[in-house]
């Protein structure tokens, strides 16, 4: 039997996150960055597909977006209610599955999605729908996890074993990701890199000591302000560089309708 990302994944997963979304990684703000890069969002209809804890959408929320938070998955749509009512956020919720939302051509200014493209067996029906609902001269945001990468090794280790908390996922090369995007017939504008900031070790580690004996070691660790602010600026000064995608634990590419 093939193994596939479910709804039961998804809803086991957000179920167990809800009372500590505050203890879960996040994506560190870059996709806001990314999104806010290309021009201010005020009075802009822009959407989060796959939302998952949707903590990027109410960002954009709260600096003037209209914001549409869309997930098949009523775990997912229920965390992120109660982090929008607990904030003030008014933002629209919508179960639907992301390849038939139920938009008219060209309703949505921004959509973006992340940790939602790698789950798919066959990405392109996503992305066609992804485009269709884009407006003329809006953008789609792709992101996804990169293809070298230690994590790689280590989640395509645990999917064998049957020990993914997704069921199944895949990863992308900056190219691989590049083409798909452009085949929706959109235009490529670029591809971004991130890294994995603190690193996969810490992150396992943490995990295992949280699980196994009850520590619980800070989500973010906290060193001297020196070597922090200096690596701030390392991966600042690399950022945008092609070749560093290739050492990137995610990438993304952002593309305009014509």
């Amino acid at each position: 039997m093939a193994r596939v990302s479910t709804l039961e994944h998804w809803e086991s997963y957000w179920k167990g996150h809800s009372a500590d979304i505050d203890d879960t990684y996040s994506t560190g703000g870059r996709l806001v960055r990314e999104v806010l890069a290309d021009g201010p969002v005020s009075a802009k209809y822009v959407m989060e597909i796959g939302a998952g804890s949707g903590r990027d959408l109410l960002d954009l929320a709260r600096q003037g977006a209209k914001g549409i938070v869309l997930d098949y998955s009523p775990a997912s749509l229920a965390l992120v209610k109660a982090q929008a009512k607990a904030q003030g956020i008014d933002v629209m919720f919508v179960q639907a599955d992301a390849t038939r939302m139920p938009f008219r051509d060209g309703a949505i200014d921004v959509s973006f999605h992340q940790g939602l493209l790698e789950h798919f067996r066959d990405p392109m029906p996503l992305l066609n729908e992804n485009a269709r609902v884009t407006a003329k001269g809006g953008r789609m945001l792709v992101d996804v996890p990169q293809s070298f990468h230690l994590y790689t090794v280590m989640k395509n280790t645990l999917i064998l074993l049957g020990k993914w908390f997704a069921g199944w996922e895949t990863q992308f090369t900056p190219d691989q990701l590049e083409r798909l995007c452009a085949a929706t017939g959109m235009q490529v504008v670029r591809t971004y890199g991130d890294w994995m900031v603190p690193g996969l070790w810490y992150r396992v580690t943490r995990e295992v000591l949280k699980r196994g004996v009850g520590v619980k070691l800070p989500l973010h660790p906290k060193g001297p302000a020196f070597w922090s602010n200096g690596w701030d600026g390392l991966r600042a000064s690399l950022r945008g560089q092609r070749w560093t995608l290739y050492t990137s634990h995610v990438i993304g590419t952002v593309a305009r309708k014509r």
